[in-house]
C-alpha cells in the first residue's frame, strides 16, 4: 500500500484532533473521582505518580538514555527542577484545586488562555508587539476571560473567582514553564527537559501528599480506580503518545491550530456528562478566547512556536530547527 504525503498530513491531523479531545476530558475525569471521595490532593498525586513511568518509558523510547542524561548538567538540571516544581507540582495543584470550585469547562477554557500570556510576556521582554494585531488579540482573549467567569452577572463573578484565579495562576506557570524549554532548548530536546521536570514534580508531590494533614487516613474506594486509570491512560498518556507522533507528522504550529478543538469538546462533555451548563455570555467568551489563541498561534507572529494549549501532553517530541 502506497503512502502519500497527504494521508501522513491527514493521519497526523487526526492524531492531534484525538489527543486533544482525550486530554479535554481530564478535568471530567476529576470531576467523577471528587464525586466518589477521592480528595484534589490524591488525585494530583496518584495520576503523576502513574502517569511518570509511562513517560519515561516515551522518553528512553524516543531519545534512548544519552540524551537523558545531559540534562543532568547542573545548570540544565537545576532548570528542570524549577520548571517542573513550578508548573507540574504547583501548577497542577491549584489546577486540580480550582476544579473543586468551578465548572471543568469553565477550567479548560481558563487554562487555554496560557499561549496568550507565553506571547504577552515576549511582547513585554522584546518591547514588540509584531505582527499588527497582537495587541487586540491579547485584548480580545481577556474580555473573554471576563466574560467566561462571569464578568456579566456579579454573583456569578463572584462564585468563580477563587477558582478562575486558580487556574490562570496554573496557566501563568504553564507559561514560564515554556519559556523556560524554550531558553535550554539549544542544549537539551523538550522530552529530555520535560521527563526530569515531571520527576522533579513527582518529587515535590510525593513529599507535599506525605507532610500534608490527614494523609494517613487518604484512601481511594475499589470504585474510584477504574476512573482514575482512565485519567492516566485514556487523558494523559494516550493523548500524549497522539500529539507527539502527530506534531512529528504535521508540525508544532499546525497541531497547536488543530488543538483548538479541545476547550468546545470539554464544554460538550461537561454538559453531556456532568449536566454543566454556560450561560450564553460565558459560551460567547469561550468562543473569544478559542479564537484568539487560534490566531495568535498562526506562523508569523512570533519566532518560535507556542506549546500546544495543554499542561498535560507530555513529553514533545524535539524540536525542528529552523534552516
Amino acid at each position: 500500500m502506497r503512502v502519500t504525503a497527504r494521508s501522513v498530513t491527514a493521519g497526523g491531523v487526526l492524531l492531534v484532533i484525538a489527543g486533544a479531545l482525550l486530554l479535554s476530558a481530564k478535568g471530567i475525569f476529576a470531576k467523577l473521582l471528587y464525586a466518589r471521595g477521592v480528595d484534589w490532593q490524591t488525585v494530583t498525586t496518584v495520576r503523576m505518580l502513574l502517569a511518570l513511568p509511562l513517560f519515561w518509558i516515551f522518553a528512553l523510547w524516543r531519545l534512548g538514555p544519552q540524551p537523558l542524561l545531559q540534562t543532568l548538567r547542573p545548570r540544565l538540571l537545576l532548570l528542570s527542577v524549577a520548571a517542573g516544581f513550578l508548573c507540574y507540582y504547583a501548577g497542577a495543584l491549584a489546577n486540580f484545586y480550582a476544579l473543586t470550585l468551578i465548572d471543568a469547562s469553565l477550567e479548560r477554557v481558563l487554562l487555554f488562555t496560557y499561549p496568550a500570556l507565553v506571547v504577552l510576556a515576549r511582547v513585554v521582554s522584546t518591547q514588540k508587539l509584531g505582527e499588527p494585531g497582537v495587541l487586540v488579540a491579547l485584548v480580545l482573549t481577556w474580555v473573554g476571560t471576563i466574560l467566561v467567569v462571569g464578568g456579566m452577572d456579579f454573583a456569578l463573578l463572584r462564585q468563580n473567582a477563587e477558582g478562575a484565579l486558580m487556574v490562570l495562576l496554573c496557566a501563568a506557570t504553564l507559561a514560564v514553564y515554556f519559556l523556560i524549554n524554550e531558553r535550554v532548548g539549544r542544549d537539551v530536546s523538550s522530552t529530555s527537559f520535560t521527563t526530569w521536570a515531571m520527576t522533579a514534580a513527582v518529587v515535590g508531590l510525593t513529599a507535599h501528599f506525605a507532610i500534608s494533614p490527614g494523609w494517613g487516613t487518604a484512601s481511594i474506594p475499589g470504585e474510584a480506580w477504574p476512573w482514575l486509570i482512565a485519567m492516566v491512560v485514556v487523558a494523559t498518556v494516550a493523548p500524549m503518545f497522539m500529539i507527539a507522533e502527530g506534531v512529528r507528522r504535521i508540525g508544532a504550529e499546525r497541531a497547536a491550530l488543530v488543538s483548538t478543538v479541545g476547550p468546545p469538546s470539554t464544554i460538550i462533555l461537561a454538559w453531556l456528562i456532568l449536566d454543566e451548563r454556560l450561560s450564553v455570555a460565558q459560551l460567547l467568551g469561550a468562543g473569544l478566547i478559542v479564537i484568539t489563541i487560534a490566531w495568535l498561534e498562526r506562523p508569523g507572529i512570533r519566532s518560535q512556536p507556542l506549546p500546544l494549549p495543554d499542561e498535560a501532553a507530555g513529553p514533545a517530541p524535539p524540536r525542528q530547527r529552523r534552516q
